[in-house]
């Protein structure tokens, strides 16, 4: 467990926020000069239905999907380890957010596999799992950092993770609802 808590894994989320909008914005590029999609404001998943955008949309997502893996064992890792100082908060609850996060990971896994055009039902699926479990992931860590203040993090980012939490749970009604 300590090579996973080595000073340097800070670069995973980093490079999970650079793949991830790289993911979205170079089949949105190649979509639109391939005609396409309409460059104004397509759905993410109409960037990725036809070749080549949809292989590049895929593998992007797929490995973005990685990185979210990656970034979130990185993150329980931490809580746990944070946890046996000062014990602010169960290990199940922290076990709980990791799954949740999993879930959505996986989630985006299927959207990137299976296009929406062509098997729309496993598609969305996968859409609701991905935004679903994110948004309830963000909210589980949102508790934690409240839980471990002041110690382990200040409340002006606690504030920000909840702001983020509450925007996020706004944003999933209407992409479930439409």
């Amino acid at each position: 467990m300590k090579c996973c808590l080595m000073p340097g894994v800070a670069f995973v989320p980093a490079l999970l926020v650079a793949w991830s909008s790289a993911a979205f914005i170079v089949p949105y590029v190649v979509a639109v000069l391939a005609g396409h999609v309409d460059p104004f404001v397509p759905y993410i998943s109409d960037t990725g239905t036809k070749p080549p955008e949809s292989g590049i949309f895929c593998f992007m997502i797929n490995i973005s999907s990685i990185l979210g893996v990656a970034t979130m064992c990185i993150r329980s890792l931490v809580i746990e380890k944070q946890n046996e100082s000062s014990r602010f908060i169960s290990s199940t609850f922290n076990i709980l957010s990791l799954c949740v996060g999993l879930l959505g990971c996986v989630g985006m896994a299927i959207v990137a596999s299976f296009q929406e055009l062509s098997v729309t039902s496993v598609h969305d699926v996968g859409a609701l799992v991905a935004f679903g479990s994110g948004v309830v992931y963000i909210t589980l860590q949102s508790v934690i950092s409240y839980k471990s203040c002041p110690q382990w993090n200040t409340y002006l980012m606690c504030h920000i993770r909840m702001a983020i939490s509450l925007v996020s749970c706004i944003a999933v009604i209407p992409s479930i609802l439409y």
